[in-house]
């Protein structure tokens, strides 16, 4: 889809906080998602303070390609798409007008993966997990979700309505994603799952048939069905692997100075009623999918 805090003196409150500007610091009241960084003042969250890749700018990776609803025609830069769009909400939050946001293109596996980052945050529907915090950074959720299978309709698991029902189906979903937990964790088909390098290779697949069912996250599997594999159909909604809810979060890089004034961002969205807003307007057709048992 976290915090710490670092109780000073009154009378060294102020003086630290100009030196420090944005740097690791530890907040227990900061968001429970976000995994290090600061603990920001507003005073400090400011362009002025925060040590991005480029100064005075804001450099944000997603992946190539990206898909709708998260972003339109694989333009992260149009601020179309409900990714796009709430990084652009982060951005101005920070104080970066969008003429100050650099776009950059980062594998998904790669953005997760230890090492220096090239980017200040990626938005590319990274699922918030305890190995992933190993590596890098997270903020504060801003998306909750659910993985869910598709298939075409004429496949032998269209009328699945339980999690038992998909034991015998090969299944797909692009490497390194929550989506590829959820088959081997919660089905364990008798199958090996078949991994892809992204989700055009995996829709290709389904549509040669080649795997019974491709499980993709639930805004992802609407647009799918709806728009792009139109012989297609949702099966059901899996249940969460370990059942705690399962979030979206912008990744940083391990310890990074920007995590606590990003995870403010978000929160600050969500309690103003921007992330709803934002949901509402790019994710609203996702409802009434079955839920498999």
């Amino acid at each position: 889809m976290r915090s710490r805090t670092l109780l000073l003196a009154a009378g060294l409150t102020a003086a630290l906080a100009a030196a420090a500007g944005c740097a690791p610091a530890d907040d227990d009241t900061a968001s429970p998602a976000a995994s290090s960084g600061a603990s920001p003042g507003t005073a400090t969250c400011d362009p002025a303070n925060l040590k991005t890749v480029a100064a005075g700018k804001l450099t944000i990776a997603t992946d190539e390609p990206v898909y709708e609803p998260w972003f339109k025609d694989n333009k992260p830069e149009s601020g179309e798409g409900f990714e796009s769009a709430v990084a652009y909400a982060v951005a101005t939050k920070l104080g970066y007008s969008k003429d100050q946001v650099v776009w950059t293109r980062v594998t998904f596996n790669n953005a997760i993966a230890p090492g220096k980052k090239t980017f200040d945050f990626d938005v590319n529907e990274f699922s918030i997990t305890d190995e992933r915090k190993q590596a890098v950074d997270f903020s504060a959720p801003y998306y909750d979700v659910t993985q869910t299978v598709i298939a075409l309709k004429t496949s032998k698991i269209a009328g699945a309505k339980s999690v038992a029902d998909l034991k015998g189906a090969k299944l797909g979903a692009q490497v390194g994603t929550t989506s590829y937990r959820s088959i081997t964790e919660v089905v364990q088909p008798s199958a090996q799952p078949q991994v892809y390098n992204n989700n055009d290779d995996a829709k290709k697949a389904l549509q040669n048939g080649q795997i019974d069912g491709l499980v993709v996250d639930l805004p992802t599997a609407f647009y799918i069905t709806g728009a792009e594999i139109t012989d297609a159909q949702i099966v059901g909604q899996l249940p969460q692997p370990s059942g705690t809810p399962e979030q979206f979060g912008l990744v940083l890089d391990k310890g990074s100075s920007l995590t606590g004034c990003v995870s403010q961002a978000v929160d600050a969205l969500r309690g103003d009623g921007t992330l709803k807003t934002l949901t509402d307007k790019w994710l609203s057709s996702v409802q009434g999918a079955p839920k498999l048992s």
